[in-house]
């Protein structure tokens, strides 16, 4: 499961295939929208790809549709969490996804971190969530 940090990179990296959407538990951005909203979109479309931050500059006008069914299918899971919304002003960090696995280290050193992290893949496995432990 993966934590995200960027609303237009994670975006991307979901629409571009490097990441799964079903392997998002929830994408923390600093944008204040709803992807519903036809202006609001239309200027977060055009504001990443032509804004002062172009992630989306390779972005074709064929692919806006993708990227607003992802950014919809993220709001309408309550996987979509906007800080900006409630008054918090995040900074923009260089790192924008955040596994959520415990290193091999800690889970020898810490029994009871290792039974749960033991149980949690039993149940990312029933509910077919993917841990990537490579990304």
């Amino acid at each position: 499961m993966k934590i995200g940090l960027s609303y237009s990179r994670c975006v991307r990296d979901i629409v571009e295939g490097r990441v799964d959407i079903d392997d998002v538990l929830v994408l923390i951005s600093r944008t204040d929208f709803d992807p519903h909203d036809d202006e609001q979109w239309s200027e977060i479309w055009n504001g990443y790809r032509f804004g002062p931050n172009p992630e989306w500059s390779a972005c074709r006008d064929e692919d806006e549709g993708h990227y607003r069914q992802v950014s919809i299918e993220l709001w309408e899971t309550g996987r979509f969490h906007q800080p900006r919304k409630f008054g918090s002003r995040p900074y923009r960090r260089s790192e924008y996804w955040l596994e959520t696995i415990l290193p091999d280290e800690e889970l020898e050193r810490n029994p009871t971190a290792k039974d749960a992290w033991n149980k949690f893949q039993v149940i990312a496995g029933l509910t077919n969530i993917k841990v990537d432990r490579t990304y």
